[in-house]
């Protein structure tokens, strides 16, 4: 990822992840071992992923993260290791690898401690959820996006995106014992905040995922007279009128999300 993508792929899921930072609340030991868990329920692990995605590299790739691991081991101030845990998230993402590449998000967010850099890390391992097939892998990612959107939220609770993206992280890969755990995380902010423009099209958008039409036109109706011109309201009005047979109306938000782009 460059720069630029760093800046702003933090929300692009949200439109999307057990150290706190700031607001200290749980000794450490209690900490630790609630980390212990979550990485033990993982059925792999990042070495694993790491020797299978080198493995299916070709030279030029495989040389290239060579040469930032081994920049790496050479750096020794926090503000460095940052500087190459980036470069090497933004080559391993390049290379088609998101779980690896939020796994060294990660690692800067844990150097940082910054809110933007958690969300960055968590919305890494949700592209991760959606790109991956594979079940452990995304079992992988699925624990990291939590623990990074949670860590996000406790540096910022304010911040309704990154609770909108935590219950996407559960939406994506749900928990077996509580399928419907992130549409109730979602359902629950509508409630708390009904005019929420980011809430109502992220429904909106999951109810035009699960065929409910009329349901998310009526959610994108309302953030429409909220938001006049929102540019994800109207894209996702053209899909929800085309689902819904309105050939018409579906043209027309089509055409000025043509427009918006």
């Amino acid at each position: 990822m460059t720069k630029l993508q760093w800046a702003v792929v933090a929300s692009a899921i949200g439109m999307f992840f057990l150290i706190y930072f700031g607001c200290e609340t749980k000794p450490e030991d209690i900490k630790a071992l609630e980390k212990s868990r979550a990485l033990a329920a993982e059925s792999t692990d990042i070495n694993t992923l790491l020797q299978e995605a080198k493995a299916s590299l070709g030279a030029p790739p495989s040389n290239s993260i060579l040469a930032l691991e081994t920049e790496l081991e050479g750096a020794l101030a926090d503000s460095a290791r940052a500087e190459v845990f980036k470069r090497l998230a933004s080559k391993w993402y390049e290379f088609g690898y998101p779980a690896i590449s939020g796994y060294y998000a990660q690692e800067v967010a844990e150097l940082l401690g910054a809110e933007e850099s958690w969300s960055i890390a968590g919305t890494t391992y949700t592209i991760c959820l959606q790109q991956s097939q594979e079940q452990k892998v995304r079992d992988f990612c699925t624990g990291r996006a939590v623990q990074a959107f949670e860590n996000a939220i406790s540096l910022n609770p304010e911040n309704t995106a990154h609770q909108v993206n935590l219950a996407l992280a559960y939406a994506a890969n749900p928990p077996q014992d509580n399928p419907m755990k992130g549409i109730l995380m979602l359902r629950d902010l509508n409630q708390k905040d009904p005019d929420n423009v980011l809430v109502l099209n992220t429904l909106a958008r999951l109810a035009i995922q699960t065929g409910q039409y009329p349901r998310a036109i009526e959610r994108l109706e309302r953030a429409l007279e909220l938001e006049p011109g929102n540019p994800n309201t109207v894209c996702l009005l053209a899909e929800a009128y085309q689902g819904n047979g309105e050939a018409a109306k579906a043209e027309a938000f089509a055409e000025q999300c043509r427009q918006q782009r």
